[in-house]
């Protein structure tokens, strides 16, 4: 069958949006999804929230309360009409519970009702308060505006005796203008606690995977340091285990010999191992604490412990003064001898192993470990190769650079440089 006559997975169909999302622009839609924090979703109302809801409907009726008892002491105002707009004053207070849920919407039904009712004054003043606390400026000054542009016509309609007309306008304005700036000052105090409580989520979540990153690294150190220093000693006891195993009648001299090895290497392996769990324990880094790590200096002991285990090494090391090279230097040069002899122990039994190191200050140092093709069959022996690739981010950390491969003659070649200072 050709792609094109696939047939495609449906896709879900889309929800309609309701009638006022249809019929409000778009950019007033997703501030019906805020709640009064500048959340997104709308929530149940919390004790304070009924608390303050509860407090602007008692304003509104006191206002409105106010205004209808004016009414009746205005003789311009007649029976029915006082009657009229204290009955639209009710329905505005009660109103005022909805100012949550639809405050845009509360606000501009609103508009008209300010003009033909004097007892729901106290409902428009909470309503241009809330439209400024729940949505943008724009939306509160065309509403406001609104409201503030109908207060000549309706002081102009309803004029009070005993008061002056530009006095009571400037009145109006004055409670208007105050309503929005209140609601803008609540608006913007809200916008900056949420920005502050999500500026200190972010920062603990930075500082956790700062945390998390830190902890990484440091179990990749301590694990590339466990694989250093303990598969040199493991393979000296599997080496000479093997021949303990597969020559039961070998010589009771190179008996004890292959003995004395494994008891040595045991011994080595568990000392090596304290101080890692000393590391793990203390948080802190192996050349802080237990026992001094070994550098170049040790490179003659190391050689010579290879050599009691067995195998052929040639060393060549012209430095002269080995306790001079950099501690961090000697310890990346020592380590690198000592995988490189663990991996020829392991791949090349038999061969005769060549470790060269020559250098010197403003130099560098170069470390070349070679062997040539084992003689004979030789076992698959299984590897990960997590060593040399620990000892090539050894060698950059150290300012140096690492390389290994296959011999052209055959046999295995690793060398590296590493950095020491004039």
């Amino acid at each position: 069958m050709e792609p094109s006559e696939r047939t495609a997975t449906p896709e879900p169909a889309a929800v309609p949006p309701s009638w006022w999302r249809r019929r409000l622009p778009a950019p007033a839609t997703g501030e019906f999804d805020l709640d009064p924090d500048g959340r997104p979703g709308r929530r149940k109302r919390t004790l304070r929230d009924w608390a303050v809801d509860f407090s602007c409907f008692l304003v509104a009726v006191g206002i409105g309360m106010i205004a209808a008892d004016q009414l009746d002491q205005n003789p311009d105002i007649s029976h029915d009409l006082a009657v009229v707009d204290q009955l639209v004053g009710v329905l505005a207070c009660a109103a005022v519970w909805l100012r949550r849920r639809w405050p845009l919407g509360f606000a501009l039904a609103m508009v008209p009702v300010s003009v033909i009712s004097d007892s729901a004054g106290g409902a428009v003043a909470i309503s241009i308060f809330t439209l400024a606390v729940h949505r943008p400026f724009r939306y509160v000054g065309w509403v406001a505006g609104a409201s503030i542009a109908l207060i000549p016509l309706f002081v102009a309609l309803r004029p009070d005796p005993t008061t002056p007309y530009l006095l009571t306008v400037a009145f109006a304005v004055i409670i208007a203008v105050t309503c929005v700036g209140w609601g803008m000052f609540v608006r913007s105090r809200r916008q900056l606690l949420a920005s502050l409580r999500d500026r200190a989520h972010r920062a603990e979540t930075e500082a956790a995977l700062r945390a998390e990153q830190a902890q990484r690294l440091a179990r990749e150190a301590i694990a590339r340091e466990m694989h250093d220093v303990l598969a040199h000693r493991l393979t000296l006891l599997s080496v000479h285990a093997g021949a303990l195993e597969f020559r039961p009648d070998a010589p009771r001299p190179e008996i004890a010999r292959a003995a004395g090895v494994i008891r040595e290497s045991a011994h080595e392996a568990l000392q090596d191992l304290r101080e890692i769990i000393g590391v793990l324990r203390a948080g802190d880094h192996g050349e802080e604490s237990g026992r001094p790590q070994p550098t170049l200096a040790a490179l003659d002991a190391l050689v010579a412990e290879c050599r009691a285990a067995g195998m052929k090494v040639g060393l060549d090391q012209t430095v002269t003064d080995p306790a001079a090279v950099p501690a961090s230097t000697g310890r990346t040069a020592y380590r690198i001898a000592q995988e490189g002899l663990t991996n020829a122990r392991k791949h090349a039994p038999g061969a005769e192993v060549s470790v060269s190191v020559r250098g010197g200050p403003g130099d560098g140092l170069t470390i070349e470990i070679g062997n040539p093709a084992p003689p004979g069959k030789v076992p698959h022996v299984p590897g990960s190769g997590q060593g040399l690739i620990g000892l090539t981010e050894r060698a950059t950390l150290a300012g140096g650079h690492l390389a290994h491969g296959p011999a052209p003659t055959g046999g295995f070649t690793l060398r590296a440089w590493l950095l020491w200072p004039a």
